[in-house]
């Protein structure tokens, strides 16, 4: 049976160099999910505007529902401006107070989640109090869930006090490497290498897992029980990173739900990224056979 996956959090228009792609940690994962045979839910806000029609529709257009879409008479649709530096690594410029920080908790918000495997959630829609509340809501009332909080920073968003309550709250935590120096220096964890710094993030949170995506160098992660895992990267050629990790994160979850070992969820999810980023954008079609192929075929780094 497909498990049932809830993620929370932003839709937006992605202003990238060549024109506007529909984005969104949350909606991105939600269609993988489905790719790879699981049933995803989007929890999410869009403005009564152009933009939030269009989102709509585009929506519909990739097979994600709609239903549990708020639709806001005030706020507008989320847009995020998307630049890559040297490494080809994406920046972000996101819109502040717009329709995803006003999320409602709802009658339909609660039965979704009391209902799901995973709540799955990041740390963008903490930055204003309605979606803050919100999902600290959600959190509370999916007791038997899997917890999974994507950290993926903002530049001009982190307050250590809804970080650290996330991290209580959550069983899974997803870091990008680029990211652990800031994170050691704001949560005062001693950083020497990624292997302590995992296992200090865990025991300090009592997180179940922590895992950090090397980008094209593969996974690390640190289980409370099982110890260390490394999963290395893949020898390809990439043509963008955008969505790798709601890949990754959709082709762990696939595995994990269903009984997989932490081991190969993390391999699985190590290869759906890493075909992810073969591919242009968040939303090019693979499914579970593609991903089984791409690690048949393709040869991983010593």
């Amino acid at each position: 049976m497909s498990k049932k996956i809830v993620a929370f959090g932003e839709v937006v228009w992605d202003i990238l160099p060549n024109g506007k792609v529909l984005g969104g940690t949350p909606s991105n994962l939600v269609f993988r999910c489905n790719s790879l045979g699981e049933v995803g839910f989007l929890l999410s806000r869009l403005g009564d505007d152009e933009l939030g029609h269009a989102a709509l529709k585009k929506l519909n257009e990739l097979g994600i529902s709609d239903q549990n879409v708020q639709v806001d008479a005030e706020f507008k649709t989320g847009t995020v401006e998307v630049s890559f530096d040297n490494n080809s690594e994406s920046k972000y410029k996101v819109a502040p107070d717009v329709a995803f920080d006003h999320i409602e908790f709802s009658a339909e918000a609660l039965k979704l989640v009391r209902e799901t495997d995973c709540l799955f959630y990041g740390l963008l829609p903490q930055r204003f109090g309605i979606s803050k509340n919100t999902l600290r809501e959600l959190i509370k009332e999916s007791p038997d869930s899997l917890h999974f909080f994507d950290l993926k920073l903002f530049e001009h968003f982190f307050n250590k006090k809804v970080v650290e309550r996330l991290l209580r709250d959550s069983h899974i935590v997803r870091i990008k490497e680029k990211e652990v120096t800031f994170l050691a220096e704001k949560l005062q964890i001693k950083l020497t290498d990624l292997e302590s710094f995992a296992k200090a993030m865990a025991k300090k949170y009592k997180l179940d897992l922590v895992i950090i995506t090397l980008g094209e160098k593969g996974i690390l992660a640190y289980h409370k029980s099982e110890g260390l895992f490394k999963e290395p990267g893949y020898k390809i050629k990439m043509l963008d990173n955008v969505g790798s990790g709601m890949a990754f994160s959709a082709g762990f979850l696939h595995y994990f739900l269903n009984g997989k070992s932490i081991a190969e969820a993390l391999k699985f999810g190590n290869a759906a990224g890493a075909l992810n980023t073969t591919k242009r954008g968040a939303t090019s079609g693979f499914t579970k056979t593609d991903v089984l192929n791409f690690m048949k075929n393709t040869p991983q780094n010593s």
